[in-house]
Order: structure tokens, then C-alpha cells, then sequence
């Protein structure tokens, strides 16, 4: 039986940032809480907070107020290292530009999380999840030989091999043409229900927001 303590909790989230015309508050008293295993989309406009927020879930960012826990971890009481190190325990990312590494091959960029992680053997389970994103023949090519919707499949691959318990997506099919970003929501969705991992994904697609849980809305950083 999964525990039902939440995994990721917010409160009275805000960050303001300087400006030349003084300061600009880009999140307002943001608050709510997601359960281990729920898929939650954070919609809105261009310019409601919708990546800041995720920044900030992620520990990429620190508030100007409030406070995050990150799998029983409160962010604010950690330095960078603290937070990296917690991501590496915890967390995956799939983002809209895929952030390969064009030097390594694709299975070279999917073994380098679990490197940095210190596995002893980071070939066998990135060829495994490669083969599981149908990308078993492509091992050996790097980003600029593959398609987009191959990048962004090694993308996932790379994000889930650590078996993370939370996954960021940030408007995962942005740079992707319809059906291709269909195929690629179908699988993140497939591996997130084989994985039971918490999904957390920012989109502007109301039809990809439907397919999570549940969903919150941002206007001008405020939850709505």
C-alpha cells in the first residue's frame, strides 16, 4: 500500500525578482501538496510562472517566500549541493529542448545520470531503457543523427533509468509536430504507470494537461 504522506508540499510560495523598475513578483502565495504517484499538470499562460514554479520544485531556484519539501526534504534548509543531491536520489527531467549532450551518443547520455550516480555497471540498465523506447538500434548515434521525437525518446530513457520517484516535465512536446509529440505523451504516460512515479508537467495543451490527475492553473503567479 503506497504511504499517502505528500511527496512534494508548498507553501505560501513566492519569488520576486529585481527589475530596473523595481521589483516583479512572478509567483504570489502559491500553496498545495501532491501524494506519491499522482500526475499533476501546471497550466497557464506564456508568462503565469508555469517554469519558475517548476525551477523552484525542483530546488533549481530558491523562493523569495514560503517553503518546498521535496521528498521529506524541506529545499530551503539545504545549500546546491544538498539540492543536487537530492535530485539525484529523487528526481528525473524531461525538457522541451531535450538537453542531450551532442558529444555522447544516445547511449552514452542515458548511462550518464547513473554514472554520475556512481552504479558500478551504467551500460546494462541504459541499453535496457533505450530498448524499451524502441531505440535499440540507435545506440551508437548522437543527438544530431536522430530525429526530434528519437531525441526526445532518449530523453525519457535518461530521465527514468535512475527509476526516480519524481519526474519534472517541461512542456515535454514543445519542440515536437503533433502526431510525433503523441507518441512521445503516450510513452511518458506508459513508462510513468510502469515506474509508479510521481509526474509533475508544465503545458500550455489542454488536452495533455487532461491526461493527468488532476491539474492547477497559474494567472500572473497566482494558483486560480
Amino acid at each position: 500500500m503506497r504511504e499517502e504522506k505528500s511527496i512534494i508540499m508548498v507553501e505560501n510560495l513566492g519569488k520576486r525578482v529585481d527589475t530596473v523598475d523595481g521589483g516583479l513578483d512572478i509567483l504570489t502565495a502559491v500553496g498545495f501538496s501532491i501524494k506519491p504517484g499522482e500526475t499533476l499538470a501546471i497550466v497557464g499562460s506564456s508568462g503565469s510562472g508555469k517554469s519558475t514554479l517548476l525551477g523552484l520544485l525542483a530546488g533549481l531556484d530558491l523562493p523569495t517566500t514560503g517553503k518546498i519539501e521535496l521528498a521529506g526534504e524541506c529545499l530551503g534548509l539545504l545549500d546546491e549541493d544538498g539540492r543536487a543531491l537530492l535530485r539525484a536520489r529523487h528526481v528525473g527531467f524531461v525538457f522541451q529542448s531535450f538537453q542531450l549532450l551532442a558529444n555522447l551518443t544516445a547511449l552514452e547520455n542515458v548511462m550518464l545520470p547513473l554514472e554520475l550516480a556512481g552504479a558500478r555497471d551504467a551500460e546494462k540498465p541504459a541499453r535496457a531503457m533505450l530498448e524499451r523506447v524502441e531505440l535499440g538500434h540507435r545506440l551508437k548515434h548522437y543527438p544530431n543523427q536522430l530525429s526530434g521525437g528519437e531525441q526526445q525518446r532518449v530523453a525519457l530513457a535518461r530521465a527514468f533509468v535512475t527509476e526516480p520517484r519524481i519526474l519534472f516535465a517541461d512542456e515535454p512536446t514543445g519542440n515536437l509536430d503533433s502526431q510525433t509529440g503523441a507518441r512521445i505523451i503516450d510513452l511518458l504516460f506508459q513508462l510513468n504507470r510502469e515506474r509508479d512515479t510521481t509526474l509533475v508537467l508544465v503545458t500550455h495543451d489542454p488536452a495533455l494537461a487532461g491526461r493527468c490527475g488532476r491539474s492547477i492553473r497559474l494567472e500572473a503567479g497566482r494558483l486560480a
